[in-house]
Protein backbone atom coordinates (compact mmCIF):
# COMPACT_ATOMS: atom_id res chain seq x y z
CA UNK A 1 0.00 0.00 0.00
CA UNK A 2 1.65 3.32 -1.07
CA UNK A 3 2.22 5.75 1.79
CA UNK A 4 0.77 9.26 1.85
CA UNK A 5 4.00 10.91 0.68
CA UNK A 6 4.32 8.62 -2.35
CA UNK A 7 0.63 9.08 -3.20
CA UNK A 8 1.07 12.86 -3.14
CA UNK A 9 4.17 12.62 -5.33
CA UNK A 10 2.35 10.35 -7.77
CA UNK A 11 -0.31 13.03 -8.35
CA UNK A 12 2.39 15.21 -9.94
CA UNK A 13 3.34 12.61 -12.57
CA UNK A 14 1.52 11.95 -15.82
CA UNK A 15 2.32 8.29 -16.58
CA UNK A 16 1.50 8.84 -20.27
CA UNK A 17 3.89 11.75 -20.68
CA UNK A 18 7.54 11.81 -21.75
CA UNK A 19 9.14 14.81 -20.04
CA UNK A 20 11.91 17.14 -21.20
CA UNK A 21 14.77 16.76 -18.72
CA UNK A 22 14.36 20.29 -17.27
CA UNK A 23 10.66 19.73 -16.55
CA UNK A 24 11.30 16.30 -15.00
CA UNK A 25 13.94 17.75 -12.66
CA UNK A 26 11.60 20.59 -11.66
CA UNK A 27 8.79 18.13 -10.81
CA UNK A 28 11.15 15.82 -8.91
CA UNK A 29 12.38 18.72 -6.79
CA UNK A 30 8.81 19.75 -5.90
CA UNK A 31 7.77 16.27 -4.76
CA UNK A 32 7.50 15.52 -1.03
CA UNK A 33 10.59 13.57 0.01
CA UNK A 34 11.70 11.33 2.85
CA UNK A 35 13.50 12.66 5.92
CA UNK A 36 16.84 11.32 4.65
CA UNK A 37 18.70 12.74 1.64
CA UNK A 38 17.42 10.48 -1.14
CA UNK A 39 19.65 9.38 -4.01
CA UNK A 40 18.57 10.42 -7.50
CA UNK A 41 19.31 8.05 -10.35
CA UNK A 42 18.57 7.38 -14.01
CA UNK A 43 17.39 3.96 -15.16
CA UNK A 44 17.87 3.08 -18.83
CA UNK A 45 16.28 0.22 -20.74
CA UNK A 46 18.62 -0.58 -23.63
CA UNK A 47 17.78 -2.17 -26.97
CA UNK A 48 20.76 -4.53 -26.93
CA UNK A 49 21.38 -8.27 -26.67
CA UNK A 50 23.15 -8.77 -23.31
CA UNK A 51 24.38 -12.19 -24.49
CA UNK A 52 26.51 -10.61 -27.23
CA UNK A 53 29.93 -9.49 -25.98
CA UNK A 54 30.13 -6.78 -28.64
CA UNK A 55 26.93 -5.21 -27.27
CA UNK A 56 28.19 -4.73 -23.72
CA UNK A 57 27.59 -1.17 -22.50
CA UNK A 58 29.85 0.25 -19.79
CA UNK A 59 31.83 3.37 -19.08
CA UNK A 60 32.46 6.19 -16.65
CA UNK A 61 31.23 9.74 -16.43
CA UNK A 62 32.52 12.65 -14.31
CA UNK A 63 29.55 14.32 -12.62
CA UNK A 64 29.98 18.13 -12.75
CA UNK A 65 28.76 18.48 -9.16
CA UNK A 66 29.76 15.09 -7.73
CA UNK A 67 27.33 12.39 -6.64
CA UNK A 68 26.86 13.60 -3.08
CA UNK A 69 27.86 10.14 -1.91
CA UNK A 70 30.87 9.40 0.25
CA UNK A 71 32.90 6.85 -1.69
CA UNK A 72 35.28 4.51 0.13
CA UNK A 73 38.24 3.61 -2.07
CA UNK A 74 40.56 0.61 -1.85
CA UNK A 75 43.84 1.08 -3.69
CA UNK A 76 45.95 -1.95 -4.61
CA UNK A 77 49.46 -0.52 -4.69
CA UNK A 78 52.96 -0.69 -3.25
CA UNK A 79 55.74 1.80 -2.54
CA UNK A 80 55.42 5.36 -3.82
CA UNK A 81 52.14 4.60 -5.59
CA UNK A 82 50.64 3.40 -2.31
CA UNK A 83 51.79 6.54 -0.53
CA UNK A 84 50.40 8.76 -3.30
CA UNK A 85 47.03 6.95 -3.27
CA UNK A 86 46.78 7.38 0.49
CA UNK A 87 47.61 11.07 0.23
CA UNK A 88 44.99 11.47 -2.53
CA UNK A 89 42.30 10.17 -0.18
CA UNK A 90 42.08 6.39 -0.56
CA UNK A 91 40.67 4.93 2.66
CA UNK A 92 42.40 1.57 2.29
CA UNK A 93 45.78 0.96 0.68
CA UNK A 94 47.72 -2.27 0.35
CA UNK A 95 48.41 -5.21 -1.87
CA UNK A 96 48.66 -8.85 -0.81
CA UNK A 97 47.37 -8.01 2.66
CA UNK A 98 44.22 -6.52 1.10
CA UNK A 99 43.84 -9.50 -1.25
CA UNK A 100 43.91 -11.78 1.80
CA UNK A 101 41.27 -9.65 3.57
CA UNK A 102 38.96 -9.87 0.58
CA UNK A 103 39.41 -13.63 0.33
CA UNK A 104 38.39 -13.66 3.99
CA UNK A 105 35.10 -11.93 3.16
CA UNK A 106 35.91 -8.23 3.67
CA UNK A 107 34.15 -5.81 1.30
CA UNK A 108 33.90 -2.50 3.20
CA UNK A 109 34.71 -0.34 0.15
CA UNK A 110 32.80 1.06 -2.82
CA UNK A 111 35.48 1.33 -5.54
CA UNK A 112 38.77 -0.49 -6.07
CA UNK A 113 41.67 1.00 -8.03
CA UNK A 114 44.96 -0.67 -8.85
CA UNK A 115 48.33 -0.21 -10.50
CA UNK A 116 48.98 -2.40 -13.58
CA UNK A 117 51.70 -4.23 -11.61
CA UNK A 118 49.30 -5.43 -8.93
CA UNK A 119 46.67 -6.70 -11.37
CA UNK A 120 48.49 -10.00 -11.87
CA UNK A 121 47.38 -11.02 -8.38
CA UNK A 122 44.23 -8.86 -8.13
CA UNK A 123 42.75 -10.64 -11.19
CA UNK A 124 42.67 -13.82 -9.13
CA UNK A 125 39.89 -12.20 -7.08
CA UNK A 126 37.51 -12.57 -10.02
CA UNK A 127 35.03 -14.71 -8.08
CA UNK A 128 35.00 -12.24 -5.19
CA UNK A 129 35.11 -8.87 -6.96
CA UNK A 130 33.49 -9.69 -10.33
CA UNK A 131 29.90 -10.37 -9.19
CA UNK A 132 29.97 -7.18 -7.07
CA UNK A 133 31.25 -5.04 -9.94
CA UNK A 134 34.36 -4.14 -7.96
CA UNK A 135 37.12 -5.49 -10.22
CA UNK A 136 39.51 -2.71 -11.33
CA UNK A 137 39.44 -2.21 -15.10
CA UNK A 138 41.56 -0.04 -17.44
CA UNK A 139 38.43 0.83 -19.45
CA UNK A 140 36.90 2.58 -16.46
CA UNK A 141 40.11 4.27 -15.34
CA UNK A 142 40.45 2.15 -12.21
CA UNK A 143 43.69 0.53 -13.39
CA UNK A 144 46.20 3.32 -13.79
CA UNK A 145 49.89 4.21 -13.74
CA UNK A 146 48.83 7.38 -11.91
CA UNK A 147 46.87 5.98 -9.00
CA UNK A 148 46.64 9.30 -7.15
CA UNK A 149 44.86 10.83 -10.16
CA UNK A 150 42.46 7.86 -10.34
CA UNK A 151 41.63 8.25 -6.65
CA UNK A 152 41.04 12.01 -6.99
CA UNK A 153 38.74 11.52 -10.00
CA UNK A 154 36.61 8.97 -8.15
CA UNK A 155 36.46 11.21 -5.08
CA UNK A 156 35.47 14.20 -7.24
CA UNK A 157 32.39 12.39 -8.49
CA UNK A 158 33.27 10.10 -11.38
CA UNK A 159 30.72 7.29 -11.51
CA UNK A 160 30.88 4.01 -13.38
CA UNK A 161 27.99 2.47 -15.27
CA UNK A 162 27.63 -1.09 -16.50
CA UNK A 163 24.73 -2.86 -18.17
CA UNK A 164 23.17 -5.72 -16.22
CA UNK A 165 22.24 -9.14 -17.64
CA UNK A 166 18.77 -7.88 -18.62
CA UNK A 167 20.03 -4.94 -20.68
CA UNK A 168 19.35 -2.28 -18.04
CA UNK A 169 21.55 0.50 -16.67
CA UNK A 170 21.16 2.26 -13.33
CA UNK A 171 23.37 5.30 -12.80
CA UNK A 172 23.57 7.51 -9.71
CA UNK A 173 23.06 11.16 -10.60
CA UNK A 174 22.93 13.19 -7.38
CA UNK A 175 21.24 13.63 -4.02
CA UNK A 176 17.76 15.14 -3.92
CA UNK A 177 19.16 18.01 -1.82
CA UNK A 178 21.13 19.27 -4.85
CA UNK A 179 19.63 22.38 -6.41
CA UNK A 180 17.81 22.08 -9.73
CA UNK A 181 20.73 23.31 -11.84
CA UNK A 182 23.22 20.88 -10.26
CA UNK A 183 20.80 17.97 -10.63
CA UNK A 184 20.06 18.83 -14.25
CA UNK A 185 23.72 19.26 -15.23
CA UNK A 186 24.64 15.94 -13.62
CA UNK A 187 21.72 14.15 -15.30
CA UNK A 188 22.62 15.67 -18.66
CA UNK A 189 26.22 14.46 -18.30
CA UNK A 190 25.03 10.90 -17.54
CA UNK A 191 22.57 10.76 -20.46
CA UNK A 192 25.17 12.10 -22.89
CA UNK A 193 27.72 9.53 -21.68
CA UNK A 194 25.28 6.63 -22.09
CA UNK A 195 24.24 7.80 -25.58
CA UNK A 196 27.93 7.93 -26.59
CA UNK A 197 28.49 4.41 -25.21
CA UNK A 198 26.26 2.93 -27.94
CA UNK A 199 27.94 -0.24 -29.31
CA UNK A 200 28.72 -0.06 -33.05
CA UNK A 201 26.96 -3.40 -33.60
CA UNK A 202 23.56 -2.12 -32.37
CA UNK A 203 21.18 -1.38 -35.23
CA UNK A 204 18.18 0.95 -35.02
CA UNK A 205 16.97 2.25 -31.65
CA UNK A 206 19.54 2.04 -28.83
CA UNK A 207 17.67 3.52 -25.84
CA UNK A 208 14.18 2.18 -25.23
CA UNK A 209 13.52 4.36 -22.21
CA UNK A 210 15.06 6.51 -19.49
CA UNK A 211 13.46 7.07 -16.08
CA UNK A 212 14.47 9.73 -13.53
CA UNK A 213 13.59 9.04 -9.91
CA UNK A 214 14.76 9.39 -6.35
CA UNK A 215 14.94 6.60 -3.77
CA UNK A 216 11.32 6.95 -2.63
CA UNK A 217 9.69 8.71 -5.59
CA UNK A 218 7.73 7.58 -8.64
CA UNK A 219 9.64 7.70 -11.93
CA UNK A 220 9.47 10.31 -14.69
CA UNK A 221 10.09 9.21 -18.29
CA UNK A 222 12.67 11.42 -20.02
CA UNK A 223 12.50 12.60 -23.63
CA UNK A 224 15.82 11.52 -25.15
CA UNK A 225 15.37 12.94 -28.66
CA UNK A 226 17.58 16.01 -28.14
CA UNK A 227 20.42 13.84 -26.81
CA UNK A 228 20.20 11.29 -29.61
CA UNK A 229 20.06 14.07 -32.21
CA UNK A 230 23.11 15.81 -30.72
CA UNK A 231 25.10 12.53 -30.74
CA UNK A 232 24.30 11.83 -34.38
Amino acid sequence: MPNKRYTEALKQVDARKVYPLAEAVEILKKMPHAKFDETVDLAFKLNVDPKQSDQMVRGTVPLPHGSGKKVRILAFAEGSQAAAAKEAGAEYVGYKDMIAKIKGGWFDFDVAVATPETMQEVRKLGKELGPKGLMPNPKTGTVSEDLAKAVREVKAGRVEFKMDKNGNLHVVVAKVSFDGRQLMENARAVIEAVVKARPASVKGLFLNSCILSSTMSPGLRIDLREFVAAAS
